[in-house]
């Protein structure tokens, strides 16, 4: 078994990796205010994580609490790892661990991690072409040419039933 342990560096004489001979652990110092950027530390966490997963093992993600920090990662990870939203993200987790409660700037972090993992899938999945293409152009029927451009720059700015004289270009 793999273990994440998560803590704020006041907290690192109690909160540390204990077990060594039984456990390998991925240590993040984190401090647990809502100024704190997860995002950046997420990237070694879920490695880590996945690493552990495709051996074949599990993995104890913890802090002091088990309340706002931890829970945060694991929310962020439960996101990506099955392509949830963050709200079916955080009510899978808090389904199995009813008192968590990431604070405020975790929580916004949390829904900000959404759009970047989607849009990370996005890319990853998209099918760059080895020579860039020129941009389609829109064929115009023979008698769309003229008339039809004519026929917009005449159009008003503003409709006026009151004003006969009303602006048009």
């Amino acid at each position: 078994m793999d273990s994440v342990c998560i803590r704020d560096a006041k907290e690192a004489f109690s909160v540390r990796p204990r077990f060594l001979d039984h456990f390998q652990y991925l240590t993040l110092d984190v401090e647990d205010n809502e100024e704190q950027n997860l995002i950046r530390l997420f990237p070694a966490a879920k490695q880590f994580i996945d690493n552990a997963i495709a051996q074949g093992g599990r993995v104890l993600v913890h802090c002091n609490g088990g309340i706002s920090l931890s829970p945060a990662f694991v929310v962020m990870f439960v996101m990506q790892h099955h392509q949830l939203s963050w709200e079916d993200a955080l009510h899978m987790v808090q389904n199995r661990r009813y008192c968590i409660s990431p604070n405020g700037g975790f929580l916004t972090q949390i829904k900000e991690y959404e759009a970047i993992y989607k849009a990370n899938i996005a890319v990853s999945t998209f099918n760059y072409p080895n020579e860039q293409r020129p941009a389609a152009r829109r064929k115009r029927n023979d008698e769309d040419d003229d008339e039809s451009r004519e026929d917009e720059r005449k159009r008003p700015l503003m409709q006026s039933d009151e004003d006969p004289d009303a602006m048009q270009t």
